[in-house]
């Protein structure tokens, strides 16, 4: 699936495109657990971060300052200067 199929849903918070799956921004809290592909935890908390996934960090927010292993995560990704 291409990046512009994904990003078909707009966010209600920041306007932003974004995927089914929501962003940091205002994230959908999913249905079932998922397991976290840095520790392999099984999770619901769609804000879960884990010292694995801290060490990857490399995009913030410009509009709300949140930081995210993945730009996608994100309604206004900047790659952090360094990451």
């Amino acid at each position: 699936m291409s990046e512009e199929a994904a990003a078909t849903q707009v966010c209600p918070t920041c306007g932003a495109a974004t995927t089914p799956t929501g962003h940091l921004c205002r994230p959908f809290k999913p249905v079932n657990p998922y397991v976290c592909e840095y520790c392999g935890a099984e999770t619901d908390d769609p804000r879960h971060m884990c010292y694995p996934q801290v060490e990857h960090l490399s995009y913030q927010c410009t509009h709300c300052g949140r930081l995210a292993a993945k730009a996608e995560a994100l309604c206004h990704p900047k790659r952090i200067a360094g990451a």
